[in-house]
């Protein structure tokens, strides 16, 4: 029983469409390579795919490349692929050089050359464009001079929270020292140097009675007078 013709027309399901176009594309690649090595035949396919993102195949035999492959084409048709787009491209870079001088004059104009040709309403224009430039620069100054200034402020202030911290730890730290000697010592003012106003004593005395006889050290305890 022979096969059912296949009506040709568009498949209207897209996964069904996509799955067709990835099987056929193969085919058509391996005829085109089959085709290069049986007939000696320079072969060049380009396909692009109907979907949104339209990803371009193509295949060329080894012996070309696409570049040349369109060149012999033209070459046999009379026919110049490229006309349009290197007019386009002209047409583009004839902007593009416009714009760039334009600009330039402007550069050269804000530097206070090349006004001989401005009349006296393009001098007054200029000059309040150079104005509202300096205002614009003025206030951007003075933004980033106030940013600096909170930053050294909360910086010094940190500083100065760190310096009361650190000192009232090292007044209550205080509660240990060696003593290489036994008996009761006199009480000793200690006092941050330069007239500082935070001065403080303690005293030294055994925390514990000797319980080794002469030769033995008791241990010492040290408290805030």
């Amino acid at each position: 029983m022979g096969r059912g013709k296949i009506e040709i027309k568009r498949i209207e399901n897209s996964t069904n469409r996509q799955v067709t176009y990835s099987k056929r594309r193969s085919g058509i690649m391996k005829k085109a390579e089959e085709l290069t090595v049986l007939c000696d035949a320079q072969v060049g396919l380009l396909m692009v795919s109907g979907t949104g993102s339209g990803k371009v195949h193509e295949y060329h035999s080894p012996s070309t490349t696409m570049k040349q492959f369109y060149d012999r084409y033209q070459q046999a048709s009379d026919v110049n692929l490229w006309q349009s787009h290197y007019e386009r491209m002209q047409e583009n870079l004839k902007k593009l050089k416009e714009t760039n001088s334009k600009l330039r004059r402007e550069i050269r104009q804000r530097n206070g050359e090349d006004l001989d040709d401005l009349t006296y309403s393009q001098l007054c224009g200029l000059e309040q464009n150079m104005l509202k430039s300096s205002e614009r620069i003025n206030s951007r100054k003075f933004h980033v001079l106030g940013s600096q200034t909170d930053t050294y402020k909360k910086k010094v202030k940190s500083h100065e929270e760190m310096q009361v911290r650190l000192l009232h730890e090292f007044e209550a730290d205080i509660h240990y020292a060696y003593v290489d000697q036994e008996g009761d010592y006199q009480s000793t003012t200690v006092g941050p140097a330069n007239n500082g106003s935070s001065v403080f004593s303690f005293r030294l005395q055994p925390s514990q009675p000797n319980l080794q006889g002469d030769e033995g050290y008791g241990t010492y305890g040290l408290r805030l007078a």
